[in-house]
């Protein structure tokens, strides 16, 4: 590992399409809110950029990954595609190459190269590969970002990685704009939303606090007047079944109503429905995992 960045809470982009604008920035992009964890390693000396990426790509596809883009040095604009994360390269924090030095044996060539070593050409700036998609994990849907490539002036070849996983913040949970939910729809029928808030064992939508993500919703089934979904309503598993399964649909029910008596979304393309505590994506034993069984979900019909 030659690089890391974790953040508990932040904002990142993807591209929706291969390419990038005159700025440099992905086209149709994609933006995500929750933790992410941006990574660069190095491969064995010897590895060629293709080996290197395609190991990841089946590592990541029996993982359940589906990639939405993926591009080689043959295709145009591949080359390109890292300008896109340069500035997220940036923020990261290098390993401290020339301390690490002494411990190489002296013939390597990591030490030969250590002294010099840093910067975004570490990013790979020669027979690129890149890829993106999305996975599946614990009913949320995690965008993950490859780039293999030459590092500049070395025999190396680098990767690097950046996976956002939509989580909760402090003081509010993640909101997934009309981009993003298309993509998860996409890649895997279903999304996790958390945006939407209710008051506890009350099926009212707190409007203020859930504008945001209905919005988002809003504009997607408006950018795509053929799509039909179901809204599932999602509780933990506290209190009596059967008053969470009423709740749980009274809660979908709630969210039709909204988009469309709020957003004119035609009620044919809605349909609402409950399920209580009997679809859980995490442990029900403490308040963490409990809080990511409360939800709603959006469900291609």
């Amino acid at each position: 590992m030659m690089a890391y960045k974790k953040v508990g809470f932040d904002q990142t982009t993807f591209p929706g399409k291969l390419g990038l604008d005159s700025h440099n920035e992905f086209l149709a992009p994609v933006t995500v809110e929750g933790q992410i964890t941006r990574m660069v390693y190095f491969a064995p000396l010897g590895k060629t950029p293709l080996e290197v990426h395609r190991n990841y790509e089946q590592a990541l596809k029996a993982a359940g990954f589906k990639a939405l883009i993926s591009c080689t040095p043959r295709d145009k604009g591949c080359e390109h595609m890292r300008y896109g994360f340069d500035d997220h390269y940036r923020a990261m924090k290098e390993a401290d190459f020339h301390a690490n030095r002494d411990r190489q044996p002296e013939n390597s060539a990591l030490y030969k190269y250590m002294g010099s070593l840093g910067g975004s050409n570490m990013l790979g700036t020669d027979d690129l590969y890149f890829t993106y998609g999305t996975l599946a994990k614990d009913g949320k849907i995690v965008h993950v970002m490859l780039n293999s490539g030459k590092v500049y002036n070395t025999d190396f070849t680098t990767t690097y990685i950046e996976i956002a996983e939509p989580q909760a913040m402090e003081g509010g949970q993640v909101t997934v704009n009309a981009d993003g939910l298309r993509s998860a729809l996409q890649a895997s029928g279903k999304i996790a939303l958390y945006g939407i808030y209710f008051d506890t064992g009350k099926a009212e939508i707190k409007a203020a606090e859930s504008k945001t993500q209905l919005d988002e919703m809003a504009k997607l089934l408006k950018n795509q007047p053929a799509l039909k979904v179901y809204i599932v309503g999602h509780t933990d598993n506290q209190g009596n079944l059967d008053a969470n399964q009423a709740l749980s649909q009274q809660r979908a029910q709630a969210v039709v109503t909204a988009l469309a008596k709020q957003y004119q979304i035609a009620p044919a393309r809605l349909a609402s429905k409950g399920v209580a505590s009997l679809a859980p994506v995490a442990s029900n034993a403490d308040e963490a995992g409990r809080a990511k069984n409360r939800r709603v979900e959006l469900v291609l019909q």
